[in-house]
């Protein structure tokens, strides 16, 4: 089995996957209005342009394509395998690659999903966000779910003990800035930081570090008006290239206007 990129001499059997797939499996769960739309709108001219943007892989068995993925940015599109070759692993494996691929530069991962796949990826962890219905053409409907997931590291690989962090960017109800120096500490499963700096006169948060290297904690502060702002904070970490560690959080106020908020930290 071998992955690689997808090349303009690939489109004509990318186009056949694709096609395949459609006609054999989606014919089983959805109207043939349904079914026409869908390949309508994984044509050529769409899978070519994707191709060119270099957003394409191919999954192949002794050199015969018999399953592709596209990816873009964060989301995961057109995954298809042959229906003779189904069954096998190969979905499995083209998921976990371009799962692996977006997990290098995101914090999440975001799919259509289809009716013939969606309890496949709820087994994956991924949750429905929104659901769709689309009129096709003979009054026929056409029903997908987006699905999502966060995209987390373990703990047991991080070390918060001793790392600085400063603000990269934060909402503008945030009052942490690119002057907020924050300090860790962290023992097994329990997190802790002092912070101080631009708006925060003196600031303290206390939270866990779960199992699969999720942070939520609750934070306290003074400003510089005098006012004690309260808060909590759900934290996904990230890895960068450089070895230094990325916190995108999403927050929200427990008093004042109780707006939320979100905000990345990187690594000093």
């Amino acid at each position: 089995m071998n992955i690689r990129n997808a090349s303009l001499t690939d489109l004509g059997d990318i186009k056949n996957i694709v096609c395949q797939t459609i006609q054999t499996i989606y014919s089983r769960y959805y109207p043939k209005g349904a079914v026409e739309f869908f390949l309508s709108h994984h044509c050529e001219a769409n899978i070519r342009s994707d191709i060119v943007s270099q957003t394409v892989s191919v999954l192949e068995i002794e050199d015969v394509p018999v399953g592709t993925v596209t990816i873009k940015e964060f989301e995961i599109c057109r995954l298809f395998v042959l229906p003779q070759y189904q069954g096998n692993g190969y979905g499995r494996a083209l998921l976990d690659f371009a799962e692996q691929i977006i997990a290098d530069k995101h914090t999440k991962i975001r799919l259509d999903a289809s009716l013939p796949a969606k309890e496949i990826y709820l087994k994956r962890g991924y949750k429905e966000i929104e659901s769709h219905s689309i009129l096709t053409e003979n009054g026929d409907y056409l029903f997908y779910d987006i699905m999502e997931k966060s995209v987390s590291i373990s703990n047991s690989q991080i070390d918060y003990n001793g790392k600085v962090f400063i603000p990269k960017v934060n909402s503008e109800n945030g009052e942490a800035d690119g002057d907020t120096i924050f300090q860790y500490h962290q023992s097994r499963n329990l997190l802790w930081a002092e912070y101080a700096g631009g708006e925060v006169v003196r600031g303290h948060l206390i939270g866990t570090v779960s199992d699969d290297g999720l942070l939520d904690f609750h934070y306290q502060h003074m400003n510089e008006k005098g006012q004690i702002r309260i808060g909590k904070c759900h934290t996904v970490p990230r890895v960068l290239k450089n070895g230094k560690l990325e916190l995108h959080e999403e927050w929200q106020w427990l008093n004042g206007d109780k707006s939320m908020g979100s905000s990345i930290l990187i690594e000093r």
